[in-house]
């Protein structure tokens, strides 16, 4: 190449006849070059190819394949060392008595065992797992997102997530991303927000939202959970409106005159007077309690709300709450002393307050610990 370029001032001195000379001797040794480079690279890469090719087959559990000699010592040594480790895996299987089929079938049906229960998974949790990249958009989405907004995987994947939000709702969660990028959260949060379905209608879901970040730290996307809890709210909002109804209720007890309550009524006089509150159905099952429950029942709310009258009401059997249930219908409030049975069996002498809610067809009832065995035993010596 430097003779050829050495060349070149020699022939523009010469001449133009000489020049061209050098023009053509530079030709020559270029195209030179590159059919030695081209055959040299063919030499190399073949092998390459070949051992590529090779270590595949071996990865597929191939050990009876067969290395071919290289003319390039590298990577002769390279195929020399690699049937090496082939004749000690082959000494190795003889010794265990395991053929190396049973090794590579029991790893690819660990791998399709592992896939069935992800699947599995994601086909019966309550709810849809989704991914995004750093730039919000969603890369990843289980069929379950089908159930609750009607939109298959593929009208999700490849489409900014934020899309899916209502306006206001997808504002704040874009803040609230923005924040974690700043302050490099790594925190899994819980996310309530409506979500719009296949016919733009809004849907309440609750997401759990797992910030991913490099080494670095540099942000990478979200891994998600998401389950529609859209009826949990509609019974979250029916709770609220019972207990202000209750609240409602409650006031004429408040503003009555004590002296004109009779025994009965008397302990329920304020709301601050009653130890606890439950609501039932027309089939007496407990469909709602006030946490308080726990210290006097010894019942945890979960436990009460899965009972009913019958199963804590020491006095009345079926018949009689039945016709305790007709008779407040038709009077629309009422006021009893019964006993209570303690989840560990005690009685608990009590006075209710019962409120039917026709619009809602379910029953208030105010309970106050009335009076208990010993406050009836015999009096104290005068």
């Amino acid at each position: 190449m430097c003779f050829a370029i050495a060349l070149i001032p020699i022939g523009v001195i010469t001449g133009l006849q000489n020049f061209q000379i050098a023009t053509i001797i530079l030709f020559l040794i270029v195209a030179v070059t590159f059919i030695v480079s081209y055959v040299s690279s063919y030499f190399i890469t073949k092998p390459l190819v070949t051992l590529t090719k090779n270590i595949d087959e071996i990865s597929k559990g191939n050990l009876e394949i067969q290395l071919e000699k290289s003319e390039i010592y590298e990577i002769n040594n390279l195929m020399m060392s690699l049937d090496r480790v082939m004749a000690s895996l082959k000494l190795a299987i003889h010794k265990v008595g395991v053929k190396k089929e049973e090794i590579f079938e029991e790893a690819l049906r660990a791998k399709e065992e592992l896939e069935l229960k992800y699947e599995t998974l994601l086909k019966k949790i309550d709810g849809w797992i989704w991914e995004t990249n750093e730039r919000g958009i969603c890369t990843k989405c289980s069929p379950k997102i089908t159930d609750s907004l009607g939109l298959p995987p593929s009208q999700v994947t490849g489409i900014e997530f934020l899309r899916f939000f209502p306006p206001d709702d997808a504002a704040c969660i874009l803040s609230l991303i923005d924040k974690i990028k700043k302050e490099k959260n790594e925190t899994t949060m819980k996310v309530d927000a409506f979500w719009l379905n296949v016919n733009q209608r809004p849907i309440w879901i609750r997401t759990y939202i797992i910030p991913v970040f490099d080494k670095q730290y540099h942000f990478q996307g979200l891994r998600c959970f998401s389950r529609d809890i859209h009826d949990y709210k509609i019974s979250l909002d029916k709770i609220h409106e019972l207990q202000q109804q209750l609240q409602d209720m409650s006031t004429p007890l408040q503003s009555s005159n004590s002296n004109h309550l009779d025994e009965q009524t008397l302990p329920l006089a304020t709301t601050e007077t009653f130890d606890y509150m439950f609501v039932f159905d027309e089939n007496a099952k407990i469909v709602e309690c006030t946490e308080n429950i726990h210290k006097k029942l010894g019942y945890e709310k979960e436990e009460m709300l899965s009972l009913t009258l019958l199963d804590f009401k020491c006095l009345e059997t079926l018949d009689d709450i039945k016709q305790q249930i007709n008779l407040v219908k038709q009077q629309g409030t009422m006021q009893l002393k019964t006993i209570h049975k303690k989840k560990n069996g005690e009685p608990v002498f009590v006075s209710e307050h019962i409120k039917y809610l026709k619009e809602r067809n379910m029953f208030v009832c105010l309970v106050k610990e009335d009076f208990s065995p010993k406050d009836i035993s015999a009096p104290p010596p005068s």
